[in-house]
């Protein structure tokens, strides 16, 4: 099997050099940094991945500052008190993304907020409590209560909130069949997303480097040699 000290060494070479690569790993808050996250912020930061599955990532951050607006500060509690009408208003509220499905979407997320609440105080409370090493097991979560927070979506929402943890893109994946990791290429089934994970936490224990450099490092190694602004 492939060491992760080779798939850094490789990622350095495409990369310039160790200084080089560094400068391109993402800051990684600490743990405690969930703990500060209000409610509000975790659904704009969900309805925001919902909104971009998809679409272009460009157009929806120039519009944010309405769907801000429009959504009422993604306070769920306001939200989940809205009447129907007002969700019907919002499929031909222009200063958003008038996509039915999404927009409903933000409903059923505020309620799903709303219940981790009672349950955990906050979001970023429960984020805080769940287990770092089980990435797999938030995901399926988010996927099951969550409403279309599923797949790449539900990586990328947890990277956004400041989780430490991977993301499967396609270097990414490639990276790990390449090191022998036993994961099919789309690396979405269970059983695939338990081997990225024992390997992502075998790596972390190994060099003590946050998961989500692991994973961008194994994104930088090979395949399309990606930008500093592209998400791994």
């Amino acid at each position: 099997m492939t060491t992760f000290s080779e798939i850094r060494a490789r990622a350095e070479e495409r990369k310039g050099g160790a200084a080089a690569l560094a400068a391109q790993l993402p800051q990684v808050k600490p743990r405690a940094a969930l703990l500060e996250l209000k409610d509000d912020r975790v659904l704009s930061a969900m309805a925001q991945r919902v909104f971009s599955a998809g679409f272009a990532w460009s157009v929806i951050e120039a519009k944010w500052p309405g769907f801000e607006i429009a959504f009422l500060g993604f306070e769920p509690g306001p939200l989940a008190l809205s009447p129907d009408a007002f969700w019907d208003g919002l499929t031909k509220d222009e200063r958003i993304v008038r996509h039915g499905a999404k927009i409903l979407s933000v409903r059923e997320n505020a309620g799903f907020l709303l219940d981790i609440a009672k349950e955990h105080g906050s979001f970023g409370t429960f984020l805080h409590g769940w287990d770092p090493a089980d990435q797999v097991g938030l995901l399926d979560l988010l996927a099951k209560r969550g409403s279309r927070l599923g797949g790449n979506t539900g990586q990328m929402l947890l990277r956004q909130l400041g989780w430490d943890g991977f993301i499967t893109s396609t270097d990414m994946v490639a990276a790990l069949i390449d090191a022998g990791v036993a994961t099919s290429p789309e690396a979405k089934s269970k059983k695939d997303l338990a081997a990225i994970q024992a390997q992502m936490n075998a790596w972390a224990q190994e060099t003590g480097l946050p998961v989500t450099h692991i994973s961008r490092i194994c994104a930088m190694s090979t395949g399309s040699n990606p930008g500093p602004d592209e998400g791994h």
